[in-house]
């Protein structure tokens, strides 16, 4: 893959003074019209052999462009902080807003390559965690972002002589370090292994481009005018509304109707002493689960679904009780801020993942894509449906890195929630509770209802299923949820 960029391609000084003008102002105009439209955003990935000049094309990218609109970051050993959540969780803090450049030197190829070339994973690792990018990449793209990946690339021999040319001068000594010869003796064993990642990772929407790093004018030239194109054919089609189609089939009801919600038995029995009695014990086992030794290394993820009216903020303070106020949070999610909507879809709730030892309680949560988004049309069928595999991607990562993720789904039948509502409006400390879309949801059921089965049915995991609660009876549905808590929480810490 890399005998191309091995040719020693080269470009004179003349042919360079010739086209870098005008490719700086191409460059600049496109920035200003991706800045004024804010129509998606881009991320640029360095990667690449030691000395094959990315630092200097990083540097040369923010004098060529207005640097005030590109965010560079340079990751390094992740932090304590970083170590604490899922792999991708510093990655998509770093994602730049639409309207924005990003350039991310050192991202989510860095380790994978190095694991592998120094021996730390197997190969087996190694190509579940590719293709886990793989699905990461297809998402950016699916949201809009344009992603532009470079390997900058320099022969074994090239390498070394970089790197005495370095050396030799006083100016650029300093930019040698003992690692970087270190890493020249595993040359042709990161080569190989860095060959299988980018043939692996060389996708149709997220192809890597290769650069030549032996000649700075040749390399200067090709990665400007690489992210030109990019840039110019991205705007092109925003420009034109292009939007992804969907292709996949229908998502079809059960001919005899039956589903996951009809199904349930909404008002089972519980008095209020026996949820009395069995509230303070649960609360007991929970409270001591969470202070446990064993939760100090884990953390704890729990989503709260169901209908207006079904008893979620009931549910949560019974929870939350049972806690130190410490330990948890919160978190309750709305309609997107501006902020978050020139983000991914996920990037807010990635940003609201606890640390180990903590607990993050969200009331409602990303399954809105599959929810108010889908019904309410928020969103094009093509976005909802590929969400089913991007929430299974994302909880699948949180449990890989220790998180326990819990959901729970609460119904009430039309009857009760109707009383709940007529109650609320009688009470004036409730009455803020009851809103106009409250009443347009309950009319818009019939429509809600299969998008509920359906979240149900294609993300209920292995790793992060679903509890469904009946929830006419609150004492029971509160007395269910903290038992299925409990449970499952000392499950998996033991």
């Amino acid at each position: 893959m890399f005998e191309s960029a091995e040719l020693g391609h080269r470009l004179s000084k003349a042919d360079y003074e010739q086209i870098e003008p005008q490719l700086r102002i191409d460059l600049l105009e496109a920035q200003f019209e991706l800045l004024e439209k804010k129509g998606f955003a881009a991320v640029i990935l360095i990667n690449g052999i030691d000395g094959a000049g990315r630092g200097e094309t990083v540097n040369l990218l923010n004098e060529w462009m207005d640097p005030r609109h590109i965010e560079v970051h340079a990751f390094d050993k992740p932090t304590d902080e970083e170590r604490e959540r899922p792999f991708l969780w510093r990655f998509w803090r770093a994602l730049p807003a639409k309207g924005r450049i990003g350039i991310l030197f050192g991202n989510w190829y860095s380790d994978p390559i190095g694991d592998r070339a120094f021996g730390r994973i197997k190969k087996a690792h190694l190509d579940q965690r590719l293709s886990d990018l793989n699905r990461f990449e297809a998402m950016l793209a699916a949201e809009g972002v344009l992603l532009i990946k470079f390997w900058f690339h320099l022969s074994r021999q090239g390498q070394k002589k970089r790197l005495k040319a370095l050396e030799a001068n006083p100016d650029t000594r300093w930019r040698v370090r003992e690692a970087d010869w270190l890493f020249y003796e595993e040359y042709d064993r990161y080569r190989a292994v860095a060959e299988h990642v980018l043939r692996r990772t060389s996708t149709g929407i997220a192809p890597w481009v290769i650069v030549d790093g032996t000649d700075p004018q040749y390399r200067a030239a090709q990665v400007g005018r690489t992210l030109l194109e990019g840039l110019r054919r991205k705007i092109e089609q925003v420009n034109k509304g292009y939007r992804a189609r969907l292709t996949a089939a229908p998502l079809a009801p059960a001919v005899d109707e039956r589903n996951l919600l009809n199904a349930l038995v909404l008002k089972q029995p519980m008095d209020k002493k026996d949820y009395e009695s069995q509230l303070e014990k649960l609360q007991g086992r929970l409270a001591m689960a969470l202070r446990s030794d064993a939760f100090a290394k884990r953390s704890l993820v729990v989503v709260f679904e169901g209908m207006d009216a079904a008893g979620k903020g009931g549910a949560i303070r019974r929870v939350t009780q049972a806690l130190d106020t410490r330990q948890y949070h919160v978190s309750p999610i709305a309609a997107p801020s501006d902020e978050e909507r020139a983000q991914p879809y996920l990037w807010r709730f990635w940003r609201r993942l606890p640390r180990r030892g903590k607990v993050t309680i969200f009331d409602r949560s990303w399954y809105g894509r599959v929810l108010v988004e889908r019904v309410e049309g928020y969103c094009s069928e093509a976005d909802w449906m590929r969400a089913y595999t991007e929430i299974n991607d994302f909880e699948d990562q949180l449990v890989s890195a220790g998180v326990i993720v819990l959901k729970f789904w609460l119904s009430v039948s039309d009857e009760e929630q109707l009383r709940r509502f007529k109650a609320r409006e009688l009470q004036a400390f409730k009455r803020y509770k009851l809103t106009p879309d409250d009443w347009r949801n309950r009319e818009k059921w019939p429509l809600y209802e299969p998008a509920v089965c359906d979240m149900i049915d294609r993300t209920s995991t292995e790793n992060a299923n679903w509890t469904l609660v009946e929830a006419d009876n609150k004492y029971y549905a509160r007395v269910k949820i903290l038992r299925a808590l409990v449970d499952k929480l000392e499950l998996a810490l033991n």
